[in-house]
C-alpha cells in the first residue's frame, strides 16, 4: 500500500481551498465550510476533458507511488536488477517522498506567482523526463536521483492539479468532480502493484518507470490545449529558507539512520553525527517558521491539543504504513517466492479495504463521535502490522491475504476522517497552512519510517545470518551478509540450499522482530490519538458562503 495519500492547499481571492485525496467527496459534504465556491465560465464539455486530463495525471501519481514496491525484489536481484543493497533501496523509496514533502508547500506558492498550468506543465516534463532517466539507470546511485526528480515532479504536479480542480468547478458540480475525480486514487493503488507485476514479468525493471512517459505526453497535451492558466490573485511568499532547513534536515536525519542499519553500529560518527545535524537544521527550520508573518509551515498549530496530537498520530500510523509495506515486498516476492505478478494481485486487499474503510469511516463519524471510530480503527492496523510477526515461509497465502484487506479497512478508517476533521477544526484563514502540515508531517513520517524500518531489518538480519556464514570464504559472507537477497544470488551460484534457507530464516527473523517495533510506535499513535480528540462529537454551526471576486485566469 502506498504511504502517501496526498493533500493540497491553495488559495481562491485570499480563501483557503483543501481537498483530501480519496475522500475529497465525504469530506466536502461533511465539511462545507472549507469548500468555498469561485465562478467560472468554461462550457460544460470543457470541464469534463479537464477533469479527464487531471484523473488522468492522478492515476500517473498514485501508479507510481504503489509499483516501486513491487520492484523492490528485482532491484535487489544482482542479475535481473541492479543489485541494490537495502540502504539503496531505502533511498530509492524515501528519496522520492522526501522531495514530495519538502516542496509540496512551495510549489503551491509558485502556483500562485506563476500560474497553476505553468507548474503543472513543468511537473510533469519534470516527471517525463525523470521517469525515463529512472527506466535507464546503471546503477542505484542514478535510480536515486532519478527518484528525487520524480519526487520534484510530483510536487510541482499535485498542489497545481487540486487548484485546477477547484477553479474549473463550483458548487454541486465540484463535489461531484471531487467525488469522481477521487476514484483515480482507489484505481491507482489497485492497479499499480499489477501493472507493475505485468511488466516485471515481461520485460525489464525499467519498464515500470517508462510506462510513465507516453502517459505523461498524453497529459501535457491535454493541459496545453484545454486547461486556463489560473492563478490567484493573493501570491504567498516562497520561503527559501524553509524549504531548504527542512531538506537538508530530513536528508540528514534520514542519512544518520540508514546508515546505522549498514554499519550496524551507533557510535560511529557517520551514524550519529547526521542525526545530530538533521535534528538541529529542522529545530532551526521550526525557529524559521516562527518568526514570518505568514509561514508555509506554521509550527504554531501544534499549540492546539487536537491537531498537534491529531497529526502526530498519523505521522506515527504513516511510519507504520510505510516500514511494513517495504517488508512486505521483500517478503511476498523474496522469501514466499511469489513472482512480481502474483505479488501484485496479493496487495490488492489493501487497496480494497482502504477504498471501503474510508466511506465507511465517514459514515459512522456522522452517527459517533471521531474518537470511537479513529481510536479503535488505528489500534486495529497497528495489531495487523504486528501481525507480520506471525507470518513464516509456510503461511497460507489465505491468512496474509486476509492480513492485508483488515489493515487497508483499517488505515482507510483512520487517515480520511481524521485529515478532514484537524483541517476543520481549524478557522478558515488558516486552513491552507494546516493542510501544509498534515501533509508534511505524514510524509515525514513515511520517510522515517522506511529509514528505521530498514535499518532494523538490516541490523537483525545480519546478526541472524552470521552464524550460518561461520567458515565460508570472504566474498561469499560479505556478500550474503548485505541482504537476504544477495545471499540467495551467492547461495544459487554456489549451488548451496543451506546458505538460501538461512538467509530465509533470518529474513523472517528480522521481520518478526521490525513488525514487534513497527506495532508499538503506531500503538503509541493511538493513544495519542485517544488523548487528544474529544469524548463526544461537536456540532459545528454553518458558515454563511461568502461572495468571490471573478476568479482572473489567463489561456
Amino acid at each position: 500500500m502506498s504511504a502517501s495519500f496526498s493533500v493540497g492547499n491553495f488559495e481562491l481571492d485570499g480563501v483557503v481551498e483543501v481537498a483530501y485525496g480519496p475522500v475529497g467527496q465525504v469530506a466536502a459534504d461533511r465539511y462545507p465550510r472549507v469548500y468555498m465556491s469561485a465562478p467560472t465560465t468554461l462550457p460544460k464539455f470543457r470541464q469534463r476533458l479537464i477533469l479527464s486530463v487531471l484523473m488522468l495525471c492522478s492515476l500517473l501519481i498514485w501508479l507510481d507511488n504503489t509499483v516501486l514496491s513491487t520492484t523492490l525484489e528485482t532491484l535487489a536481484d544482482p542479475v535481473r536488477g541492479l543489485g541494490a543493497d537495502p540502504g539503496q533501496l531505502q533511498w530509492a523509496t524515501g528519496s522520492y517522498t522526501l522531495a514530495f514533502a519538502t516542496l509540496m508547500f512551495t510549489a503551491g506558492a509558485l502556483g500562485d506567482r506563476f500560474g497553476h498550468r505553468t507548474v503543472f506543465f513543468s511537473g510533469l516534463v519534470i516527471f517525463a523526463g525523470s521517469s525515463l532517466w529512472a527506466a535507464y539507470a546503471v546503477d542505484a546511485g542514478q535510480l536515486i536521483a532519478a527518484r528525487v526528480a520524480m519526487g520534484v515532479g510530483s510536487a510541482l504536479i499535485t498542489p497545481a492539479m487540486m487548484a485546477i480542480l477547484m477553479w474549473t468547478f463550483t458548487g454541486s458540480a465540484r463535489a461531484a468532480a471531487i467525488g469522481i475525480f477521487s476514484t483515480s486514487a482507489g484505481v491507482g493503488m489497485a492497479a499499480g502493484p499489477v501493472l507493475a507485476g505485468f511488466l516485471l514479468d515481461h520485460f525489464w525493471w525499467g519498464s515500470v518507470f517508462l510506462v510513465n512517459v507516453p502517459v505523461a505526453a498524453l497529459a501535457l497535451v491535454g493541459l496545453a490545449v484545454l486547461v486556463p492558466n489560473f492563478r490567484s490573485p493573493t501570491q504567498r511568499p516562497l520561503d527559501p529558507a524553509g524549504m531548504l532547513l527542512s531538506i537538508s534536515g530530513l536528508v540528514a536525519l534520514a542519512y544518520g539512520l540508514i546508515r546505522a542499519g549498514q554499519v550496524t553500529v551507533w557510535s560511529r560518527t557517520d551514524v550519529w553525527a547526521p542525526i545530530v545535524a538533521g535534528l538541529v537544521l529542522l529545530a532551526a527550520f521550526v525557529l524559521v517558521e516562527l518568526r514570518l508573518k505568514a509561514p508555509s509551515f506554521d509550527p504554531r498549530l501544534f499549540a492546539q491539543r487536537m491537531f498537534a496530537g491529531g497529526n502526530v498520530a498519523l505521522g506515527l500510523l504513516l511510519f507504520g504504513v510505510a516500514a511494513i509495506t517495504f517488508y512486505s515486498a521483500f517478503y511476498l516476492q523474496g522469501a514466499l517466492g511469489l513472482s512480481p505478478m502474483k505479488a501484485g494481485l496479493a496487495n490488492i486487499p489493501t487497496a480494497i479495504g482502504a477504498l471501503v474503510g474510508a466511506p465507511l469511516a465517514a459514515r459512522l463519524v456522522r452517527r459517533l463521535p471521531l474518537r470511537l471510530v479513529a481510536v479503535p480503527a488505528l489500534t486495529v492496523a497497528a495489531l495487523t502490522m504486528g501481525g507480520y510477526g506471525f507470518l513464516g515461509l509456510h503461511t497460507p497465502l489465505v491468512w496474509i491475504e486476509i492480513l492485508l484487506l483488515i489493515q487497508g479497512l483499517a488505515i482507510g478508517m483512520v487517515i480520511g476522517p481524521v485529515t478532514a476533521a484537524l483541517i476543520s477544526d481549524l478557522p478558515l484563514e488558516q486552513a491552507g497552512a494546516g493542510s501544509a502540515v498534515t501533509n508534511t508531517v505524514r510524509q515525514t513520517g513515511s520517510v522515517l519510517g522506511i529509514a528505521v524500518g530498514g535499518t532494523i531489518m538490516s541490523i537483525m538480519y545480519r546478526r541472524a545470518i552470521e552464524p550460518s556464514l561461520t567458515g565460508a570464504p570472504g566474498p561469499v559472507r560479505e556478500q550474503a551478509r548485505v541482504s537476504a537477497e544477495q545471499a540467495r544470488h551467492v547461495a544459487t551460484t554456489m549451488h548451496g540450499p543451506a546458505l538460501a534457507q538461512a538467509a530465509d530464516d533470518a529474513f523472517i527473523h528480522a521481520m518478526h522482530v521490525g513488525a514487534g517495533w513497527i506495532a508499538v510506535i503506531a500503538l503509541f499513535g493511538a493513544v495519542v490519538l485517544l488523548l487528544s480528540l474529544p469524548a463526544v462529537g461537536r456540532r459545528k454551526d454553518p458558515v454563511p458562503q461568502p461572495d468571490h471576486a471573478e476568479a482572473r485566469s489567463s489561456v
